[in-house]
């Protein structure tokens, strides 16, 4: 199973890694957005824990009627929701280091085109080349490009985080503006960036911004998803796949992460 991206805009978003049934992190990833990775301070433990309370509340509150609205719009929908009393679609996060935009957009370039267990032992790698954690931009602009290398990425990905890792640098980016542009916006500056295509640009507003309406056009394992929970009797084009995803909106990301879920939870 690969992890998909954008070096030729097909396969799957992160399979069995992203819809894991796990426990949930102390700090989400919504707030550890953030968190830059110049403060390297850590927050008290007081505040952490909280801020994840009042969180997790939010956002219980906020999948109930994200969940009832799918359900109530689509029958085959409903069946997968009924059947994950308990599903939390974040809660996957917790296999990965704490990640703020920069850090979100370097494991996704590092994912595209490879498997989980790949993607992983890259990210594992990175983290030990930058004393056991990811590097900030400007760690990552100061290292020899041989020490990406090292770690497994292709010349290529590594162009594209260097790209990326000079416009958090010089401002272009940051995590906070990104944080308050529209989907539309943050999809236009991500995709700018060469090696950075609609696929990965997406899947950080799943995974960086907690955006409720995003869906993954082009990943090719969401369609074959959709084939065999649908009951197609042909993987379904992207147009039939975005007509389908119409009744799902305004929650089309909690659909994605159900529809993954029973994919890759048996």
């Amino acid at each position: 199973m690969k992890v998909g991206g954008d070096l030729h805009a097909k396969g799957g978003l992160n399979g069995r890694l992203l819809h894991k049934e796990a426990a949930s992190l102390l700090i989400t990833p919504k707030q550890a957005v953030v968190l830059t990775r110049n403060d390297r301070r850590a927050p008290t433990v007081g505040s952490c824990v909280a801020d994840a309370v009042a969180a997790d509340r939010s956002a219980a509150l906020a999948d109930a009627r994200a969940r009832d609205y799918l359900r109530k719009a689509d029958p085959v929908m409903a069946k997968l929701i009924d059947t994950r009393p308990d599903f939390r679609p974040r809660a996957w996060l917790e296999q990965l280091p704490p990640l703020d935009a920069f850090g979100t957009l370097v494991f996704q370039v590092i994912g595209q085109q490879l498997s989980v267990s790949a993607t992983r032992t890259i990210l594992s790698r990175l983290q030990q080349q930058f004393g056991g954690q990811l590097p900030s931009p400007a760690e990552l602009l100061a290292a020899d490009p041989q020490v990406l290398r090292a770690s497994g990425l292709s010349g290529r990905k590594g162009a594209t985080l260097r790209a990326l890792a000079e416009r958090f640098v010089d401002g272009r980016m940051s995590d906070e503006a990104l944080s308050r542009m529209p989907d539309a916006e943050v999809e236009a500056a991500l995709t700018e960036v060469p090696g950075i295509g609609t696929w990965t640009a997406r899947g950080f507003l799943l995974v960086a911004l907690d955006r409720p309406d995003v869906f993954l056009s082009g990943d090719l394992a969401l369609r074959r998803t959709i084939q065999r929970v649908y009951g197609f009797d042909h993987t379904p084009t992207e147009d039939e796949i975005a007509q389908l995803a119409e009744r799902w909106r305004p929650h089309r990301s909690l659909a994605v992460s159900y529809l993954f879920a029973s994919e890759f939870e048996a």
